[in-house]
């Protein structure tokens, strides 16, 4: 872009208005933007139609169009357009663009009073947007909060993967320790972590930042909307860390990303020339403000938020993209998350039931060894009842043959696994009869059950595979009639049939 010189304003009056040339010409050929070209012509009063040679056809709709933008000053060209062409208009957008740019009243410019605080009295308060960070398979905003001491200039600054509550809370811990005192006053923007709700002058702040406030002992006060002058110090700091630091610096995370910038608020931000007198510098200013500042409170102000959340049917409460196990007890409950930027308690009450550190992945599954194995135990027990309910059911006889397995001290879980084997292998009434038998002879061994079954005609081993694999109908017992019955009804027996030549 050219730098604007006298000689290059007269050419552009000169082929406007004795060349007749259009604004778009002149911008090309001089190579300069057509917003300057006008800026020009509009200052040396040589675009209005009629100081132009050449009429035009929105000469007879300009009284019209004077008196529409004294009653509505700020309507926009768009909606003139319609008004226009309804009282027959035919011309384009840009050329009325070009006359209401001209018309319309500019606002009259407003002085502003240099703001100046006295040492240990005022912080300023923001947030910088810096983008983006990969975590994972998650893209989380990096969010620099920006604080800066109002007459030493001060910069305390350290990134964040977000803008929430709790990080809003953990950014004034930190910086507060890092100053070594409290500032009288914090200005902050009427960003939703500070402000609430706001009528002109009448102000609600966040009860949250309230009761920060009140722990550490400063007033929270909020800059007037669109006043960007009321916070430019904080303003011209973020300028500077974009400039400074943050331009085309590599770095290895987030941890390492804050290193740095703890290296550099301390470094060369500390040792730059102090605005206010040329010959000294941050460093020496901040020195003398930082015995004014208030001192800390013995206690950290706690940064943490509680959160309800819902435990499914698998034991896991989800927060924030991620899950995070509990105990398998607390299944399909609610409970309460404790968040911090860095670990997150899950409680029931007044009782921590889990306790993991916070992962800023997306879709991650962050578990406690403890809790998956409590559930492996819990359901292998389950599994060993559920076996045991199942012989019962099929062989009435094996409660009293574990019990009596258990009296001599064998291992039970052994002696149900064997049972059911030998259930899915030989049926029912072959493994009721057998175990009848073995505890009828107080022989309660697993190797007397199997021997009984392998001698019992009727006991015919199946063939591997052909149970069924749907338990509903594995778990269903047939009781087949004794052989004899049908000896009775047919009036034989296993005599008569000897007894035959």
């Amino acid at each position: 872009m050219k730098r604007m010189t006298p000689e290059i304003e007269a050419e552009i009056v000169r082929l406007h208005s004795a060349e007749h040339w259009p604004i778009g010409t002149i911008a090309r050929q001089l190579t300069i933007h057509h917003s300057v070209v006008r800026r020009v012509l509009g200052r040396k009063e040589l675009m209005g139609p009629t100081l132009s040679e050449r009429p035009s056809i929105v000469d007879p709709y300009l009284p019209f169009i004077r008196e529409t933008l004294a009653a509505y000053p700020t309507l926009s060209s768009s909606r003139l357009l319609v008004m226009l062409r309804e009282r027959g208009y035919p011309g384009q957008k840009s050329r009325l663009r070009e006359v209401v740019a001209r018309l319309r009243a500019r606002p009259k410019g407003e002085a502003y009073l240099r703001l100046r605080t006295l040492p240990g009295e005022q912080a300023q308060v923001d947030w910088a947007d810096f983008g983006t960070l990969k975590i994972g398979r998650a893209e989380r905003p990096l969010m620099a909060f920006v604080v800066v001491l109002s007459w030493s200039r001060r910069l305390i600054a350290r990134f964040y993967l977000g803008s929430q509550m709790p990080v809003f809370l953990a950014g004034h811990v930190y910086v507060l320790e890092r100053l070594g005192g409290v500032p009288r006053e914090l200005l902050y923007d009427n960003l939703k972590s500070a402000v609430v709700e706001r009528r002109g002058d009448a102000i609600r702040f966040n009860p949250t930042l309230l009761n920060l406030a009140t722990h550490y002992r400063f007033a929270p006060r909020a800059c007037g909307p669109r006043r960007g002058n009321e916070k430019g110090r904080v303003e011209r700091a973020i300028r500077y860390l974009r400039e400074a630091f943050f331009a085309a610096r590599p770095f290895d995370g987030l941890d390492d990303l804050n290193a740095q910038l703890e290296a550099f608020c301390d470094g060369p931000a500390m040792d730059r020339r102090w605005p206010e007198d040329q010959t000294r510098t941050v460093r020496e200013a901040f020195a003398e403000e930082q015995p004014r500042l208030l001192p800390l409170p013995d206690a950290s102000f706690p940064c943490e938020t509680h959160v309800p959340v819902q435990v499914g049917k698998t034991p896991y409460i989800r927060f924030d993209l991620n899950d995070y196990s509990v105990p398998h007890r607390h299944v399909e409950s609610e409970l309460i998350a404790v968040t911090g930027i860095d670990r997150i308690r899950i409680v029931d009450g007044v009782n921590v039931v889990a306790d993991h550190p916070r992962s800023y992945d997306r879709g991650a599954r962050v578990e406690d060894p403890r809790h998956e194995s409590a559930l492996l135990e819990h359901k292998a027990a389950a599994k060993q009842h559920r076996g045991t309910d199942r012989l019962v059911v099929a062989a009435p006889s094996t409660g009293t043959f574990l019990i009596r397995v258990a009296e001599r001290g064998h291992n039970l879980g052994t002696a149900v696994a064997q049972l059911l084997r030998l259930l899915d292998e030989y049926g029912a009434c072959p493994l009721e009869q057998a175990i009848a038998e073995c505890v009828q002879r107080d022989v309660v061994h697993i190797p007397a059950v199997r021997q009984l079954l392998q001698q019992d005609r009727h006991a015919v081993p199946r063939l591997p595979g052909a149970q069924p694999q749907d338990p509903r109908l594995r778990d269903i017992v047939v009781r087949p009639h004794a052989l004899a019955d049908y000896d009775l009804l047919t009036g034989t027996d296993q005599e008569n049939d000897d007894d035959e030549p």
